[in-house]
């Protein structure tokens, strides 16, 4: 479709402008040319329409038939997705989409077919293309950046934000057609598109994780908290993987034996230092047997990711091999909770009775206590979400006295951004069952992708093209739900621990946990080696090059890239949603056990990637108190690799399981009690208040007579007329009105 694009823009520009190119035209010339298009745009004729709108999405791409470069494609697409929109392109663009979803024309066709093909969807793809190229060129800073356009993107992030003329925000426009997809009421919404789209406005409205962290910093100085000690982005940049480095295989005799002589350089010295103890089975090592081999081939490459330090010079790397970690990487931290029960323990063993909540008191314990206690509270971390479910417990116990105080300094919360969370949950939660599941490389079920053919007769070639291309599909579609996720719960969590909770609680009943445990249950090797791209078909390259003859052969051999950082990207963000969904929650920790999710996590570790192992083993470590103790005997490299990765919480007994936590108890009374706290957070935050015996009346005559209220339209028309039939005509017998008063 580029040639299509160019055509129309070609066709269209000819007519407008003699004699000369795009890049050609001075700025007041091309903004000229831009509002020419968006006047076209304004005609009745659908095709005519849809050739403008071709025209504008050729711009938006950099006018690649005018460049010799993907470089210079790339600047003219920004340059000119700048332009667009300070022409207003966005705002005529939004209206086009508001009339492709609500044709009823096209919905009801779509409804009737067998099946939906991409020409089904043509006018919402260009629609979507265009607003997406705008949206991802302008959200992205560079230093070189004019000060126009600094302020045009600050004027868009609001526009997108908030809704504008008595509109719904356009976040929520784009999950009202996820719902409407998922419902089938509209077959034909090109899906991946839309939750591109929706996930890079959310990206460019809420802010990514790094402004998260600059916003948690704020949040934290605000509630009066002690800055953060560590930046966890940048600790695990500094993590490497779990592997033997490359080098190891060159040091000589002596420097190997003293290596091997180091316990605590174990995980260094295994070849594959996560592989399973028991005997696997011969389907499992035959399905893992290539992608290990190349995994293990290309360990070098995949340590290049920025998420990993670069491999070192050989000028350091003789003081470097025998280099010990001087320490842990994550500063262990303790909760309030955890000091209270250490001493809780201490008190009934030295003194048989307790004090409750009290931390200061050690009257009577031995000098041991007193040190250990010490050191506790050293590692006392606070969190956010504590301050707040405090806040929300006074709040519970003195509704009428800390209603003021607390309501008055209350933000602006994500959900009244967003409307009604409810209305966009029911589409998340759809998501899931839905995708997920059909969207894993071997899955037999059917997901509709935006790349079906509408021709049923193809060749072998085409057959290859069009499956490579539906994996590329789902691959994305899978990536834009995985990373959307993580960023909401993210923000709500910052924004308050109950919105958070609230979102996260209709994921676990949306079966989430057990459907990223069968995402994993394949061989995550081969997935994040698939090559699913054709790279000579990708933008820009195909716009500038010549497109070689594609053949079978090609085809089977890909691109040259060894890893696909989209399949990566995609499990790192499922595996930190499942920590989130289970973090501190035993019943849903008794989830991960009764799936036995033990084993398919261990497989995923075979990855030689820092973060990915890192949440892996995270997941694992809260599991290992309830997985018995032959499990962690027959798995000890595992769990030396969980003490050496993962943050250690003191008096936290992961490792033995005789955490008073991990015995068995009612599970289901933790999800009820934690649903009524959401339940009576909602209903104080976002409920009316309706009146009781406890509502304040005001006793002040001028403030009653003060009040403004809602009266009709035409009332001070018959407002004479009104008092006269209701109050003068009325007799007054004031007699009576004493007697009952």
């Amino acid at each position: 479709e580029f040639t299509t694009n160019r055509r129309c823009f070609e066709e269209d520009f000819k007519t407008q402008v003699q004699a000369k190119e795009w890049l050609e035209l001075e700025e007041d010339a091309q903004k000229a040319y831009v509002m020419g298009l968006l006047d076209r745009l304004e005609v009745v004729s659908r095709e005519r329409r849809l050739k403008v709108a071709r025209a504008v999405l050729y711009l938006a791409q950099g006018t690649f038939g005018e460049c010799d470069s993907e470089v210079d494609v790339l600047h003219w697409s920004r340059y000119n997705c700048f332009l667009l929109y300070q022409m207003g392109t966005f705002s005529a663009f939004l209206e086009l989409l508001h009339m492709e979803i609500d044709n009823s024309q096209a919905c009801s066709s779509a409804l009737r077919k067998p099946a939906i093909s991409i020409a089904d969807s043509t006018e919402l793809r260009v629609l979507l293309s265009v607003m997406y190229l705008l949206v991802e060129n302008i959200r992205l800073e560079r230093e070189t950046d004019s000060c126009r356009w600094r302020t045009a993107r600050e004027t868009f992030r609001t526009e997108l934000s908030f809704s504008m003329h008595n509109e719904e925000p356009f976040a929520l426009l784009l999950f009202s057609m996820v719902t409407k997809f998922c419902s089938g009421l509209a077959p034909h919404f090109p899906i991946k598109k839309v939750l591109l789209l929706l996930w890079k406005v959310v990206m460019f409205t809420l802010g990514g994780f790094e402004h998260l962290q600059v916003l948690k910093i704020q949040k934290r100085a605000e509630l009066g908290l002690p800055p953060l000690t560590e930046d966890s982005i940048q600790v695990v940049k500094s993590m490497r993987a779990a592997s033997p480095p490359s080098y190891t295989l060159d040091l000589g005799e002596s420097q190997l034996q003293l290596l091997t002589k180091q316990d605590s350089l174990d995980i260094y010295n295994e070849r594959d230092l996560f592989k399973t103890e028991e005997p696997a089975t011969e389907e499992e090592e035959e399905s893992a047997g290539d992608g290990e081999r190349t995994l293990d081939g290309e360990l070098d490459l995949l340590e290049q990711d920025p998420l990993v330090p670069p491999p070192p010079s050989q000028a350091s790397l003789s003081a470097e091999r025998v280099a010990f970690p001087k320490g842990l990487p994550w500063a262990p931290k303790v909760r309030q909770k955890d000091i209270e029960h250490f001493l809780e323990m201490s008190r009934n063993k030295f003194i048989g009775f307790t004090l409750g909540q009290d931390t200061d008191t050690l009257v009577g314990l031995p000098r041991p206590i007193h040190e250990s206690v010490k050191t506790l509270k050293q590692h006392k971390y606070i969190s956010i979400a504590d301050v707040q479910i405090k806040n929300e417990e006074d709040l519970e116990k003195c509704p009428m006295s800390l209603v003021s105080s607390l309501v008055g300094t209350l933000e602006v919360s994500l959900a009244q951004k967003f409307k009604s969370p409810k209305f966009w949950l029911s589409c998340i939660c759809c998501l899931w069952p839905k995708y997920l599941g059909p969207c894993r490389p071997h899955s037999k079920a059917t997901v509709c992708t935006d790349s079906s053919s509408p021709h049923r007769s193809i060749t072998v070639l085409q057959s290859m093209k069009l499956g490579i291309d539906v994996n590329r599909h789902k691959e994305i579609i899978v990536k834009s739900i995985s990373a959307l996720l993580l960023l909401l719960l993210k923000h709500f969590r910052l924004n308050h621990i109950y919105q958070f909770e609230y979102v996260s609680q209709h994921l676990v009943f949306a079966n989430c946990i057990p459907l990223i445990l069968k995402f994993f249950n394949q061989n995550i090797l081969s997935y994040i080696t698939a090559k699913n791209s054709i790279s000579v078909l990708d933008y820009p390259c195909c716009t500038i090059q010549d497109l070689p003859e594609l053949t079978t052969e090609s085809l089977e051999a890909g691109d040259n890239n060894q890893f696909c950082w989209r399949n990566l990207f995609s499990c790192i963000n499922l595996l930190r949603l499942l920590n989130k969904l289970t973090k501190w929650k035993h019943s849903r920790t008794m989830m991960l056990v009764v799936f036995k999710s033990a084993p398919i996590l261990k497989r995923a570790l075979k990855v030689k990637q820092a973060m990915l192992q890192l949440y892996v083993l995270k997941l694992l470590k809260i599991q290992t108190k309830y997985l018995g103790r032959q499990w962690r005997k027959s798995n000890m490299k595992t769990m030396s690799a969980i003490y050496q990765k993962v943050r250690h919480r003191m008096n936290d007994d992961w490792a033995y399981g005789n955490d008073i936590d991990a015995r068995p108890w009612d599970f289901q009374a933790e999800e009820c009690t934690l649903r009524a706290n959401i339940e009576a957070f909602n209903s104080r935050r976002y409920d009316k208040p309706q009146d009781s015996e406890f509502s304040p009346v005001d006793n002040c005559l001028q403030s009653v007579l003060g009040q403004r209220l809602d009266l009709p339209e035409d009332f001070h028309y018959s407002y004479e007329l009104w008092l006269e039939r209701e109050v003068f005509s009325q007799p007054i017998c004031w007699e009576e009105l004493l007697q009952n008063h």
